[in-house]
């Protein structure tokens, strides 16, 4: 399964913490994309759906949010909650975001675009399609 952590460098002092988040440096890919969730009920769930090619790391700029990550053969699950800290998620995997906590900013960087057909958004297609790799 194509996941994994990276972590970022923190610069600071006494006047407080800075990221600096840079493609091909700390983000291993051209950030094409950039969005966030927030005000996320905690009970919702966010995501069901996996990507064909886009690759994408996710940071809990603010707060915390639970994963479940599938590849059709393991499912993995992880708590996001340090903004010195990203997910990379890489195609071909499931990905459900849970149990947001009240203060919950989560920002997705992405290396293409908004493109539909790059979705699948129902989970036994999705397991179709690994089966057939």
């Amino acid at each position: 399964m194509e996941v994994r952590f990276i972590e970022f460098q923190k610069h600071g002092d006494d006047r407080g913490a800075l990221i600096a988040l840079e493609q091909d440096i700390n983000i291993p890919f051209d950030i094409k994309r950039v969005y966030y969730l927030f005000n996320t009920e905690k009970d919702i769930r966010r995501g069901m759906h996996a990507h064909k090619n886009l690759r994408q790391l996710a940071v809990a700029v603010k707060g915390s949010v639970r994963f479940l990550l599938d590849n059709g053969t393991e499912k993995i699950e992880l708590l996001l909650d340090n903004p010195s800290q990203g997910l990379y998620i890489g195609p071909g995997v499931w990905r459900e975001m849970y149990s947001f906590s009240d203060d919950c900013v989560l920002m997705i960087l992405a290396d293409h675009v908004y493109e539909e057909s790059d979705y699948i958004r129902d989970y036994d297609l999705f397991i179709k399609s690994v089966v057939k790799k």
